[in-house]
C-alpha cells in the first residue's frame, strides 16, 4: 500500500514531470498507479526491480546496434515472452507498465517502454521512435549506424522497407525524416495517455479514465491548450454542468485575445450547460 501521508500520485507525476531529465519508467508507473491504486508502492517498487534485473541478463561487450538488438531479442522476445497481439488493444492493462511486465503483453509503446529501459540500464544507446500508429525502437546513432525494431512484433528488426510499409498503413502516406525523430520521455508519456484516453472515448462507463487521463496530461510541461476544453465538455458529459461550464469561461479567456470567434462559441456552450440545470 501506499503512503497516504505523503504526496499524492498526481503530485509525484507532476514532480518528476518537471525534472531536468524526466525518468520514463517512473512516469509510466505513475500512470498505472493512478489507473489503479493497488499497482502503487510495492507494485511499482516490483517492476523497477525486475527492469533492473531483466538489464543484468544482457551479455556483455555488446557494441554494435544489430548486436544489442539480436541481444534484446533473445532475452525479451525469446526468453521472456513479450511480444504484443491485435487482442491487446482492448485491453487497459495493455497501456499500464506494471501490467505489462507482469503480463509480457501490452501495446507497442508500453513494449518498446520495455525495450528502451532494460537496454538502457544496460548502457545501450537506445531511444524511442513514434511513427505513426506504430511505436517502434531505435538501437544506435539516429543520424549514424543505428536499427529499429519493433517489439510488439517479437524485436523483429525492421528494414528501411519495413518502416516504410508500418507508416502506410497507418496514414496511407509515405515515411518522412522527421517521423523517425527520437521521442522524449514526455512525448512518450503524452502519447500514452492519448492512448488510454482514445481506449476509454467509445465507452460512457469509462469516462472516469477519460478524466483522468486528462487531468495527467494537462500536468505535463506542454500539452494541447484545447485539452481544457475538451476536459470541460467530458465534466459536462457526466453531469458536472457547473464544473464544466466554469472551466469553458476560464478556457474561453485564455483564447478569446487571439480567436474571439471560437471563444464566443465557446462561452456559448458554458452558457448551455449551466441551462442544463434548469
Amino acid at each position: 500500500m501506499s503512503d497516504t501521508t505523503g504526496p499524492s500520485v498526481r503530485e509525484r507525476f507532476a514532480a518528476a514531470a518537471r525534472e531536468e531529465r524526466p525518468d520514463l519508467a517512473e512516469l509510466c508507473l505513475l500512470v498505472g498507479a493512478e489507473a489503479d491504486p493497488a499497482l502503487d508502492g510495492e507494485p511499482s517498487d516490483l517492476a523497477q526491480i525486475e527492469l533492473d534485473r531483466l538489464a543484468g541478463l544482457l551479455p556483455f561487450g555488446l557494441s554494435t546496434p544489430l548486436e544489442w538488438a539480436l541481444a534484446l531479442n533473445r532475452l525479451l522476445a525469446v526468453g521472456h515472452g513479450f511480444q504484443g497481439s491485435p487482442a491487446d488493444y482492448g485491453r487497459l492493462e495493455s497501456s499500464l507498465l506494471q501490467e505489462v511486465l507482469r503480463r509480457r503483453r501490452g501495446l507497442p509503446i508500453l513494449l518498446s517502454v520495455v525495450w528502451i529501459e532494460v537496454a538502457r540500464r544496460a548502457g545501450a544507446p537506445v531511444y524511442g521512435v513514434g511513427l505513426p500508429g506504430h511505436f517502434v525502437v531505435g538501437l544506435g546513432e539516429p543520424e549514424g549506424e543505428h536499427v529499429l525494431v519493433d517489439p510488439f512484433d517479437g524485436g523483429r528488426v525492421l528494414s528501411a522497407e519495413d518502416a516504410e510499409l508500418l507508416v502506410a498503413g497507418a496514414t496511407g502516406a509515405g515515411l518522412t525524416p522527421a517521423m523517425l525523430t527520437p521521442a522524449d520521455p514526455l512525448d512518450i508519456v503524452l502519447r500514452i495517455l492519448n492512448n488510454i484516453r482514445a481506449w476509454a472515448a467509445p465507452r460512457p462507463e469509462h469516462r472516469p479514465v477519460q478524466l483522468w487521463t486528462l487531468d495527467l496530461t494537462l500536468l505535463l510541461p506542454r500539452h494541447p491548450a484545447k485539452l481544457r476544453h475538451e476536459r470541460a465538455r467530458l465534466l459536462v458529459a457526466m453531469g458536472d454542468f457547473l464544473g464544466g461550464a466554469r472551466e469553458m469561461d476560464e478556457y474561453a479567456k485564455v483564447i478569446g485575445a487571439f480567436d474571439p470567434e471560437s471563444a464566443a462559441g465557446i462561452r456559448a456552450e458554458a452558457r448551455a450547460a449551466r441551462a442544463m440545470l434548469n
